[in-house]
């Protein structure tokens, strides 16, 4: 509520003040991301305007005599320069506070900040700052601040408002196109899955008429669940050129190479009537992503993420807490590097990738089953390696598998020295099969195996890669949030 008992409109600036525990309330007039600049009243009841004596050489207003026109002139002259300053110092605190919103968006987002005083810290704020923040972007429907007692145990003092992602607030349509068919999905804040609609269909050769089924699918669930729809992202499985969007080459879908995938998912989002950006990645470049934030990937600085998808293997690398793509999108082809010189013969036209070497339809070869068409390739491939592990030839498959997987891993990890690989797809069900062989393999066949050794960890979240095409959608609302959400709001 405003001063008057009216609703708070988002984005105005609110009265707050750090009051004696540090928390806001009336007194200052301030917007969220207050600078605590030195010589900033706050918090102290002072009434404080044109006319307060202070400052050295300054008269005593009980004793000094009654001013000329030459004194009062210059009263009101030094009062309109505190004015235009204080409003100037408004204005800085304002644009201060609107820029830490997505910062603090990002933080609640990740989980890195489930209560006020983290947030506080983080930001490195005030409490009163933090608390004007924090009531902006709940304000905007983002995130709920709860405020009753029972904060962390062990904490001193009053307990830290709790802060979580709204489950009632936007979503993101996400869509992923594989070669077994696609998924839509609608993603909140958090990488929470929110409503799913998977389609099991053949994907035909002609991107425009899969991607109209997918956007359709998602325009129906969000008919369904009355959500706002912040925009949309789309996973596919081929190397995605930038700035362009095109599918370079999407070798298991048979659509043309070069297909302008980015465009004709933005068109059928448009056509749609769902209002946001449309953007389009590749699958495990979105997994990693994912990982990054919400999964198992979450604090490393560099990860590596290998993952089969339902045919073929893809790479991806975060360097510095960020998604690393290469100078168009194309880096990480890493089902293309060469584990048995004598092997398969590949897609690409080379023999014995990786591509072919460690992904479901290898396996099931290996294992000398034939693939069915009840359903997908990666489903068959995990149901026998969870079922018959201990057969004979199921158990040489999966050896073999983990050697090839394991040369290629530890390739990878002499040429980009990760703290972290995390597997997904099939290759998560090899690592948990028999990790000490494949960890074994990596050790024996790179550098960091005689220093230590690098963690290898499964993927933690079901369907990373929708929530990554997600991830692509929230990223202009998680740069600025009043910017994209408050004219509407």
């Amino acid at each position: 509520m405003n001063g008057n008992g009216a609703p708070r409109r988002v984005g105005e600036v609110t009265a707050v003040s750090a009051g004696t525990d540090g928390t806001a309330g009336p007194g200052t007039a301030e917007g969220p991301g207050k600078a605590d600049e030195p010589g900033t009243a706050e918090g102290s009841g002072r009434a404080e305007g044109p006319g307060t004596a202070e400052g050295p050489g300054q008269a005593d207003a009980s004793v000094a005599p009654k001013a000329s026109a030459s004194g009062a002139a210059a009263v009101s002259t030094a009062a309109a320069a505190a004015a235009a300053a204080a409003a100037g110092s408004a204005r800085t605190k304002l644009e201060r506070g609107r820029g830490a919103l997505g910062p603090a968006l990002e933080l609640v987002h990740t989980g890195r900040a489930p209560t006020r005083a983290v947030l506080t810290a983080e930001l490195g704020v005030t409490r009163a700052t933090a608390g004007a923040v924090a009531a902006e972007l709940e304000a905007l429907g983002l995130i709920r601040v709860d405020s009753r007692p029972g904060g962390a145990g062990g904490t001193q003092g009053r307990p830290s408002h709790r802060l979580s992602v709204d489950e009632n607030g936007p979503v993101a349509l996400a869509a992923q196109v594989h070669s077994d068919g696609f998924r839509a999905a609608l993603v909140g804040l958090g990488g929470r899955i929110v409503a799913t609609a998977p389609g099991r269909v053949p994907v035909s050769a002609d991107p425009a008429q899969v991607l109209g089924a997918v956007v359709e699918a998602g325009a129906a669930l969000l008919a369904q669940t009355g959500r706002r729809c912040i925009g949309a992202g789309l996973a596919v499985p081929s190397a995605v050129a930038e700035p362009e969007g095109t599918a370079l080459n999407p070798l298991h879908l048979a659509w043309p190479a070069g297909s302008p995938v980015r465009a004709i998912f933005a068109d059928c989002v448009k056509q749609a009537g769902i209002d946001g950006p449309a953007l389009t990645g590749n699958d495990v470049n979105l997994a990693a992503l994912a990982e990054h934030r919400h999964g198992a990937g979450r604090s490393a600085q560099h990860l590596l993420c290998v993952a089969t998808g339902h045919r073929g293997v893809g790479g991806a690398l975060v360097l510095d807490g960020r998604l690393h793509s290469g100078s168009s999108g194309l880096a990480l082809e890493v089902g293309h590097l060469t584990v048995n010189p004598e092997g398969r013969a590949c897609h690409c036209g080379s023999r014995g990738c990786l591509d072919v070497e460690a992904d479901p339809l290898a396996f099931l070869n290996a294992a000398g089953r034939t693939p069915g068409p009840e359903v997908s390739l990666l489903q068959q491939a995990r149901d026998l390696l969870r079922e018959e592990a201990a057969d004979p030839g199921v158990r040489a498959a999966t050896e073999e598998l983990i050697d090839r997987l394991g040369l290629g891993l530890a390739g990878l990890v002499n040429i980009l020295n990760p703290d972290r690989i995390i597997l997904g797809g099939l290759h998560r069900e090899l690592l948990y099969a028999d990790p000490e062989r494949l960890r074994a393999v990596v050790a024996d066949r790179s550098l960091w195996g005689r220093s230590g050794g690098v963690p290898i960890l499964p993927c933690t979240l079901d369907h990373n890669s929708l929530v990554g095409a997600a991830e692509l959608a929230w990223q202009p609302v998680l740069d600025d949030p009043l910017g994209t959400l408050g004219a509407a709001a």
